[in-house]
């Protein structure tokens, strides 16, 4: 919010009154609600999964594969001890020995997406690349969950009913 509207909310007897100095989108992009007639629109932060698996960087690749098939996953996002995102082990990357690092197999700085790209944004985006699923982190990188094609397409279909 502007400096002046903050001042005015404080005129009107608010006391916890915050200029926000990064702007909208990191707000946005932190995943925090919005208001308008764009903001009903479902977006990437909606319908990303959060049940997806993580490893850490010294995890073994053995582990980390384990754990994505004990839930059904075909991919585990690397994060550090905040939730930021490191890198991607995908299927072929969980193919590798069992004792490999996680560090040496992953692919590092993978394409994230913040919460609040479109449905219809993420869908171009992933039918033209051919990528079945994208991270979503905040704008700090902290993980949000992991977007499925398959999701998106579906929902996007439900809504055009």
């Amino acid at each position: 919010m502007s400096p002046r509207a903050a001042w005015r909310l404080e005129s009107l007897g608010f006391a916890d009154v915050y200029e926000y100095v990064d702007g909208k989108l990191d707000w946005m992009a932190a995943g925090l609600p919005t208001e308008g007639t764009n903001a009903q629109q479902p977006r990437a932060g909606d319908i990303a999964r959060k049940d997806v698996p993580t490893c850490g960087l010294k995890d073994r690749v053995g582990d980390a594969r384990e754990r994505a098939k004990a839930q059904g996953w075909d991919a585990v996002v690397v994060v550090n001890d905040e939730r930021v995102v490191l890198g991607m082990l995908r299927s072929k990357e969980l193919a590798a020995d069992a004792d490999e690092a996680v560090e040496t197999a992953m692919r590092s700085g993978p394409g994230t997406f913040r919460p609040f790209v479109s449905l219809h944004e993420m869908a171009h985006f992933m039918i033209e690349h051919k990528v079945e699923s994208a991270p979503i982190s905040t704008s700090d990188g902290r993980l949000v969950g992991l977007l499925l094609q398959k999701d998106v397409l579906d929902s996007m279909k439900r809504k055009k009913k």
